[in-house]
């Protein structure tokens, strides 16, 4: 049995995986985000402990097997900090946190911002870990000079798990990596103004990354025994791709997840045009990932409903009774507090509702919304040089209505990814690669079904997706 470890922004995760790739048990356990200040966002890193123990132990307790691996992923970016004793130093800050946008409205007044863009191929957006950083150093510049490492989710669970201290090469993809060395670049840091920081930054695994003995303390932790092999897989927008078999160039996923994760396979990496999104390796030292994770998902639609006093079980019935096209109502879907970061970089975007009338409905209101992340999908999977096929995931691709919007938006077929949990798929594969265990990668890759997309609506979506371009570029000038 294969343990595959899924540390997400709001639920852990651990799924239990067969040799051929089937789910044996899934448990998942929430985990609390903090708001200290309204652009804040924080999670407790012993709380996230307490809820890894208890799925681990729960799926362990379910199937009664032993563990032959266990593969970490989880979320990406923010700023865990750890002081020696691999002890947390304060909360962790999320991807989702504010707190630097205008220190990123500096770098991309002053040009840092564009200068990073085109040697790294990644941008910084206000929850990467340098724009955190920079914030604590400013701010609250004592808990850098306590800490002895800046990491990443997992890395802060691999640390608690075997005592070691690393990342893989896709957490450390962005901010500081040099892609050609797949190692860090201390110009990059200078760049920032963060260079006295770099003693902060754990060493990169070469890919595809060792197996790592579980130690006393992780093995009481998760009540499996000592010496259990752990892999630091990729983290979790690699990790989903894996997982849903993407692995050819120009192919691409999408997860409708609180990110709009749109990703396409890539052989190189390219800087040119507006700076955008993320440049992500891939467990192959010749394969990167051009990721678009846009901040308009299925929080967007999470919201709608909680405004319209409506429970998520309505979105099938919602978008049945409004037709393509939402009677006129259009959505940027740009919600986040934090602004947009892909496939353009806007601290200050913000959603709008238009083209309503007195005839308009809640059902115009939610199908609207629907297409506007289908829209933001397609400019994502553009920007991204989408030349292939889609495999989609994630919690809003359980929705057959949305998924079917989705296609339809998109005018292309989409391969629903083998479910679930296709995060923690993908880092039980990735553990068993590194572990040298054999597996038929097509068969625990296969997609579950093909949604095609209705024809008759190519025009009526093409005329909509320009639209969609023309408003975002008239927002912006606002913003």
């Amino acid at each position: 049995m294969i343990l595959g470890i899924d540390l997400g922004t709001s639920v852990v995760k651990a799924a239990a995986f067969s040799g051929d790739g089937e789910v044996l048990a899934v448990e998942g356990r929430d985990v609390k985000l903090y708001n200290p200040r309204p652009e804040c966002s924080e999670q407790d890193i012993d709380e996230t402990f307490e809820a890894l123990g208890e799925v681990v132990r729960a799926v362990t307790r379910d199937t009664d097997e032993p563990v032959e691996a266990i593969g970490l992923t989880g979320q990406g970016d923010g700023l865990w900090l750890l002081d020696e004793d691999g002890r947390p130093v304060r909360r962790a800050m999320t991807w989702l946190d504010a707190r630097a946008n205008s220190i990123v409205e500096e770098w991309m007044s002053s040009g840092v911002f564009e200068e990073h863009y085109r040697r790294n191929g990644n941008i910084t957006f206000p929850g990467t870990p340098a724009a955190i950083m920079a914030a604590l150093a400013k701010e609250e510049p004592e808990s850098l000079e306590r800490a002895a490492t800046a990491g990443y989710c997992k890395d802060v669970v691999l640390h608690r798990l075997t005592g070691e201290r690393a990342t893989d090469a896709s957490d450390a993809s962005e901010p500081f990596m040099d892609h050609e060395r797949r190692d860090y670049d201390p110009s990059i840091l200078d760049l920032f103004g963060l260079e006295k920081y770099e003693r902060l930054l754990a060493p990169i695994d070469p890919s595809p990354g060792p197996m790592r003995p579980l130690n006393a303390e992780g093995a009481g932790l998760l009540g499996l025994p000592e010496g259990t092999p752990v892999h630091n897989g990729p983290f979790d927008l690699p990790a989903t791709a894996m997982g849903a078999g993407v692995t050819r160039v120009g192919d691409g996923v999408i997860i409708v997840g609180t990110t709009l994760a749109c990703e396409v396979v890539a052989d190189r990496v390219d800087t040119s045009g507006e700076p955008g999104g993320q440049t992500l390796c891939a467990l192959e030292s010749n394969r990167w990932l051009r990721a678009m994770p846009a901040m308009v998902g299925t929080a967007s639609m999470d919201l709608t409903l909680e405004l319209l006093g409506s429970e998520h079980e309505e979105i099938e019935t919602f978008l049945a009774d409004s037709p393509p096209g939402a009677n006129g109502v259009t959505v940027l879907p740009f919600f986040s507090r934090s602004g947009e970061r892909a496939p353009f970089v806007e601290p200050n975007a913000r959603g709008r509702l238009s083209g309503m009338t007195l005839g308009t409905t809640r059902a115009d209101v939610v199908r609207a919304v629907a297409e506007g992340v289908g829209y933001a999908a397609r400019h994502c999977l553009e920007a991204a040089r989408l030349d292939g096929e889609i495999t989609i995931c994630g919690g809003g691709a359980e929705s057959l209505a949305w998924r079917q919007v989705l296609a339809d938006v998109l005018q292309q077929p989409l391969r629903i990814a083998r479910r679930p949990e296709v995060g923690a798929r993908g880092a039980a594969m990735a553990a068993m690669i590194s572990a040298g265990i054999d597996f038929d990668h097509d068969e625990w890759t296969r997609p579950e079904d093909t949604v095609q997309p209705s024809e008759d609506l190519a025009e009526l979506y093409e005329e909509g997706f320009d639209g969609y371009l023309k408003r975002v570029e008239a927002a912006r000038k606002l913003w």
